[in-house]
């Protein structure tokens, strides 16, 4: 199938690693242009230089929590490309912690970086974006049910997906689309790290894997490709929808 996005630009926030690369590499194979962004000046350079170079991909070192990023990611997309056509919303998870213990100053934090940031971006955003255009945002299983230990996750994300359903509503009209994914369980370094902070990793992994009907964790290729597609012209009819890509964990319809 060809996803129509040759020439199209596309911003990926945390495009450098994980589920954000993986989206990247996926879009850059279908021949789109990119505007990659994460906190770290080095590794953006390197992402851009990977996914293309000049002409094909250019890095933005910038934090999506900063309220200057997404007119910065407009900007170099104008400026590269003379033009944007979606972009994919990512970040990296919060810290773990318990409702219990979790302080405020903590939660004002995860706030402003999982659920404001990427708003923000999304609000920016689409105000350049025409018909055909489309907005993802990299949500978690967590949307529909509580996973142990990520209780920021767990409060916020839930929030942000009932704010991306209203926004697909609002710029519907517009011809702008605007959906949600779930990863689950995809083999990245945050999950890694998850599984590394238990007392004993292989058996942590091994209990997650047994309650995946695939019984096993995701690959983010895999991720990457599902993102792909949903900005893509070929999902042209999907819009306010939170796609599970998780091996058929989530157990509610």
């Amino acid at each position: 199938m060809d996803l129509g996005v040759r020439d199209r630009v596309y911003a990926i926030t945390g495009g450098t690693r994980g589920l954000g690369r993986a989206a990247a590499e996926m879009l850059a194979a279908e021949g789109a242009r990119l505007v990659v962004s994460s906190r770290n000046a080095a590794t953006v350079r390197q992402a851009a230089a990977d996914l293309g170079g000049p002409g094909r991909a250019v890095g933005v070192a910038a934090d999506l929590a900063d309220p200057a990023t997404p007119q910065r990611l407009i900007d170099a997309a104008t400026a590269e490309f003379g033009r944007l056509d979606g972009a994919l919303l990512s970040i990296g998870g919060p810290p773990t912690g318990q409702v219990a213990t979790t302080g405020d100053d903590a939660w004002r934090t995860a706030f402003e970086s999982v659920f404001l940031g990427p708003l923000r971006a999304a609000r920016q955003i689409a105000e350049r974006l025409d018909g055909g255009g489309a907005i993802a945002f990299v949500l978690s299983t967590s949307v529909r049910q509580p996973i142990p230990g990520l209780s920021t996750s767990n409060g916020l994300r839930p929030g942000l997906a009932m704010a991306a359903k209203t926004l697909a509503d609002e710029l519907g009209p517009r011809g702008i689309r605007v959906v949600g994914l779930m990863p689950g369980r995809i083999e990245t370094d945050r999950v890694r790290e998850l599984d590394a902070a238990a007392d004993d990793p292989a058996a942590v992994r091994a209990r997650h894997e047994a309650s995946i009907p695939l019984r096993r964790y995701g690959q983010p290729v895999e991720f990457g490709r599902v993102a792909a597609f949903l900005l893509s012209p070929a999902a042209s009819f999907v819009s306010g929808a939170m796609i599970p890509v998780d091996g058929g964990l989530l157990r509610g319809l």
